[in-house]
């Protein structure tokens, strides 16, 4: 079953890290869609848990030269 999980970062600079961020989310196997708010510093990413699990969504979005954490909301 997919399931929904709310990331955040304080560290978006620039509108032009959203897109990359978003491209490689979208390319981890068991992801589904990625949204990325620039200006609340939200990823929101349906996924697969069992393929894709948070801590996954998390390497992938330092891969990208970010820290992110799960949000509660």
């Amino acid at each position: 079953a997919m399931t929904k999980t709310i990331l955040r970062s304080d560290e978006f600079s620039c509108p032009s890290c959203v897109t990359k961020i978003e491209k490689a989310l979208a390319a981890t196997p068991g992801v589904t869609a990625a949204k990325v708010h620039f200006n609340t510093g939200r990823i929101e990413v349906e996924h697969d848990p069992a393929s894709a699990p948070v801590e996954a969504l998390v390497s992938v979005v330092k891969s990208t030269g970010y820290e992110a954490r799960p949000a509660a909301f």
